[in-house]
């Protein structure tokens, strides 16, 4: 099993960096395709607007701003991403395609972002969304969203830096539950090239399901070893502790169900997985 096609949707060159570092370092490790895709906004959508009391003239006018803001968008986007795979040595378009090489493209589509990201990334491995908090992107946040909860397929959330590596260290946050099941399945072909793996749970944390000692018990059948740590939650925050962890061990990669709560209950009460997207440092694969 392995890796052979990554998503990477990109809003602005501010938050898209690090993500691209990311989605071009994992191309190379893999030797599989990265596309890279934007989502313009359909101006037109902005015509509803003129049953707002907005004259004909002001619609138009601001659904002009609208696309030369997104052409001035996709043009820096575009410079971002071919100086990237010219440094990374990386080849464009679709001659490598298929190759045992790293090859990476660029695609432009107008639509509506939440259900694009959505259907692209049922067709890709792995979907990478930039940090929200890099270039304080709220348009990342989204499309993470998108792909946790209307792809079945899962998102690498890429750290706020770009990463020295990934995947050489992991960490597997484990509470037993379905979802921490689907993130361990789509990360064992990562865990099968470690160099050191650990599970890492809390009493806090835990619902019900397999232990964390059976979690390395079946790892160990992939012919890896792993050890199982007990974390504590730092000022009763789970999140904290298992970050705190990760960072301990030296994590460059970290594996985690996402929303065993509610979203909404993690929206207005907090929760592990927000304190995750909203903290953590290094990459991160969710699953639902």
């Amino acid at each position: 099993m392995s890796v052979r096609k990554f998503l990477l949707p990109v809003s602005s060159s501010a938050s898209a960096e690090a993500a691209l570092h990311a989605g071009l370092m994992l191309a190379k490790m893999w030797n599989a395709h990265l596309q890279v895709l934007h989502i313009r906004a359909d101006s037109r959508d902005i015509a509803p607007l003129a049953g707002e009391g907005l004259s004909g003239a002001m619609i138009e006018e601001m659904m002009s701003a609208t696309e030369k803001e997104s052409g001035t968008r996709v043009l820096g986007l575009r410079e971002l991403f071919f100086a990237a795979t010219e440094a990374e040595a990386v080849a464009v378009g679709d001659a490598a395609r298929g190759r045992n090489e790293p090859s990476a493209s660029f695609t432009t589509v107008t639509g509506r972002e939440d259900e694009i990201i959505a259907h692209q990334a049922r067709l890709a491995d792995l979907t990478i969304v930039p940090h929200p908090q890099a270039g304080e992107d709220v348009a990342a946040a989204d499309a993470l969203h998108a792909v946790l909860f209307d792809s079945g397929r899962p998102v690498l959330l890429a750290p706020v830096d770009p990463p020295v590596s990934i995947g050489k260290r992991i960490a597997v946050a484990w509470n037993g539950t379905a979802y921490a099941a689907s993130a361990l399945a789509s990360v064992m072909p990562f865990i099968r090239q470690a160099q050191a793996v650990r599970v890492l749970t809390s009493e806090d944390y835990f619902r019900r399901g397999p232990s964390a000692a059976e979690v390395a018990e079946y790892i160990s059948h992939h012919g890896v070893a792993a050890d199982v740590v007990e974390f504590r939650p730092i000022d009763r925050i789970v999140g904290a502790g298992l970050l705190a962890a990760a960072g301990d061990f030296g994590a460059d990669l970290m594996s985690m169900g996402a929303y065993s709560t509610s979203r909404l209950r993690q929206l207005i009460l907090g929760g592990t997985t927000r304190h995750v997207l909203e903290n953590a440092m290094l990459p991160v694969l969710m699953n639902r």
